[in-house]
């Protein structure tokens, strides 16, 4: 059976990716350092903000931010990349991911809030270090560093909410995660996937169904059904003949 497309909504979204059978797709020092070159260079070329992540020995994750329909593109682009580099060097063939990655949209602050906490301490749970600042292929050690930062972090959030107080860094995220409350959370998220792989958008179409909808709550009620039934946000801000962000206004505040 034929994978279903992602719809992609701007916000933001915990990925997870993982090294074939579990197995490590970190070994040395510079496999990590080139990984991370590859994430800030397409980071920065589609457009995407990085606000945290932690690459573990067999899998990372990252919290990331998207305004436009490009995460599947992102994330083709540097797994791809990266499995080509890490498969010339170590002789070998095959795949080097577990599947798809998997990806959460981050519905509400709270989740937000957790997700940067429960990422950073990953090596610290892990029995990795004793300190997380001691882990150097996180984000979590620069932003202690603010002069050294590099240029895919200076947006983020921690960066751009504390800048130099690493005290208040600190604080924040080695608060201790719940993770009853981090599974609750994950659970409420939106993993959105298009109902219907054949059936392709049709904007005759969704310009019939907004055609005569005068009544704001009607228009915003028809917006999220297109959502659920494929229609990409710029394609339904351009039969409203309104923004992009607005589309993404209402979905979030119906957290589709």
């Amino acid at each position: 059976m034929a994978r279903r497309p992602r719809i992609e909504i701007a916000g933001y979204y915990h990925i997870i990716n993982r090294g074939v059978e579990q197995r490590v797709i970190f070994k040395e020092a510079s496999d990590y350092e080139y990984f991370e070159e590859l994430m800030c260079f397409y980071m920065k070329s589609f457009g995407i903000t990085l606000h945290n992540y932690c690459l573990m020995s067999n899998h990372y994750h990252l919290l990331i931010e998207i305004t436009q329909e490009n995460l599947s593109k992102f994330m083709r682009q540097l797994n791809m990349n990266y499995a080509i580099y890490f498969n010339k060097k170590y002789k070998r063939v095959g795949h080097l991911w577990q599947g798809r990655f998997k990806s959460w949209y981050v519905t509400d602050e709270a989740y937000l809030y957790t997700l940067m906490c429960y990422i950073e301490q990953n090596p610290l749970k892990a029995n990795m270090v004793t300190e997380l600042k001691e882990y150097p292929y996180s984000s979590y050690h620069y932003f202690l560093n603010y002069k050294e930062i590099p240029e895919c972090l200076k947006n983020a959030w921690i960066t751009q909410q504390h800048k130099e107080d690493a005290q208040a860094i600190e604080a924040f995220l080695t608060h201790p995660v719940d993770n009853g409350q981090l599974q609750e959370l994950k659970k409420a998220s939106s993993l959105i996937e298009a109902p219907n792989l054949d059936k392709k958008p049709n904007i005759q179409k969704l310009e019939t169904v907004f055609k005569d909808i005068v009544d704001i709550k009607e228009r915003n009620k028809q917006m999220l059904k297109a959502i659920k039934q494929g229609y990409s946000q710029h394609m339904i801000a351009k039969v409203l003949g309104i923004s992009q962000q607005a589309v993404y206004g209402v979905l979030k505040r119906n957290r589709v």
